[in-house]
């Protein structure tokens, strides 16, 4: 797959973007077959003289949120993009939490964000505006809970974008007492391993086509699966697994990670509900159907229906258990991730962000997903997904 060049001058933000330019290019339509191209990337507003404070919006629930990050290897399966080792993945864990004091943890690492930004030129001010970053929960805080107490949700980023860019969306999640699991799919972006080690982005260059998209959405099913062996199974690999409820279980995804969450569902009995953020389906659902519940959540006129991405009207129609189709009117791709916040103010690029606020774009995706797993998960009644909502007239029901 072809980088498209960033147009213009490069600032301190437009570099980050970079990061957005191969998940876009999975998530693009693909009617006649051909590889998928890239979105290009918009100039900055205006280049700043330094780089930005970065901070992302705070959670929106009750509860304090503490985060720890595990590293699990699976002795049973090969490396797909890298042959001859054994899978290795970083994950993050994000929960309700009995304090927020302590410190933040860290957005990235400083090795992470290097490799996001070395191909844009980048200076080392803009490498450290990210990685000094702070997120909103606490390292290593006391969990909230009670034994088996927790719904948990599984979260899948965008092709080329860490797990670190859906962090707003599991804060908030976490404020509102679930586990949250995000997992880096190793070589699908930079990732970091406690022994120093930061893996890059092996697939970047490559990936774009159909058939990358049918490996890539088998790979992060298998993943997936693989990581609530480790949270579920009789030795956990976190501490505090027994808060998790292992009979409710939900995943979504950005882009990739969106497509994926169907296919998981279907090959792993325990993902209970799913979420596609603005996701291409490389692998169709079959004709058998889905009949766990599911909904999608789409970035303006590419997602509705009739609209330039074929597949999401197929497989609605495969899809046989509760679900719902919505888009949001002027919301971009990337604006369904923490870059909408952060970033879509500076950029002012309508085809990465949209024309809807970041803070807005990501205050919709909070809560239509939220009220998805409130229902799903904890069988709490949430009106705003039956109908169209006066707070949030940016979005249309499509079927």
């Amino acid at each position: 797959m072809s980088r498209s060049p960033l147009r213009g001058a490069l600032a301190a933000a437009a570099a980050l973007l970079v990061l957005a330019t191969p998940a876009a290019a999975l998530a693009a339509p693909n009617p006649a077959g051909a590889s998928a191209a890239p979105y290009p990337l918009g100039a900055p507003a205006a280049a700043p003289e330094q780089a930005p404070a970065l901070a992302l919006p705070r959670p929106t629930g009750p509860h304090a949120v503490g985060t720890t990050t595990l590293h699990l290897v699976d002795g049973s399966r090969t490396d797909p993009w890298v042959s001859g080792k054994p899978r290795e993945l970083m994950v993050s864990i994000w929960y309700p939490a009995r304090t927020a004091r302590g410190e933040r943890a860290p957005y990235m690492t400083a090795k992470e964000a290097e490799l996001l930004l070395k191909e844009q030129g980048a200076g080392a001010e803009v490498v450290n505006a990210l990685a000094g970053t702070r997120t909103n929960a606490v390292t290593g805080a006391a969990p909230l809970g009670r034994r088996r107490g927790l719904p948990l949700v599984v979260l899948s980023p965008g092709f080329g974008m860490p797990r670190s860019s859906l962090t707003a969306l599991s804060e908030d999640l976490a404020s509102r007492g679930y586990a949250v699991v995000g997992i880096d799919h190793t070589h699908e972006s930079p990732t970091t391993f406690p022994d120093g080690r930061t893996t890059p982005c092996t697939t970047c260059e490559s990936g774009g086509t159909p058939e990358f998209g049918e490996k890539s959405t088998r790979v992060r099913a298998a993943d997936v699966s693989f990581v609530l062996d480790r949270l579920t199974g009789k030795r956990p690999a976190w501490e505090h697994a027994g808060l998790i409820d292992r009979s409710r279980i939900g995943m979504a995804g950005h882009s990739l990670g969106g497509n994926s969450a169907t296919h998981t569902m279907l090959t792993d009995p325990r993902v209970r509900a799913g979420v596609n953020m603005d996701g291409t389906f490389w692998i169709p659902i079959p004709d058998t159907g889905l009949r766990k519940p599911f909904m999608l959540l789409g970035a303006g006129e590419l997602h509705a229906q009739g609209g330039a991405d074929p597949t999401w009207g197929r497989d609605w129609e495969n899809m046989t258990g509760w679900k719902r189709w919505v888009t949001v009117k002027g919301m971009g791709h990337n604006a369904l991730t923490d870059y909408a916040p952060l970033l879509a103010d500076v950029i002012k690029d309508e085809e990465m962000f949209g024309t809807l606020p970041g803070t807005r774009s990501l205050e919709i995706t909070r809560k239509y997903v939220g009220a998805f797993f409130d229902l799903h998960l904890r069988g709490r009644s949430r009106p705003l997904l039956d109908r169209a909502s006066a707070r949030y007239p940016e979005v249309t029901f499509q079927q």
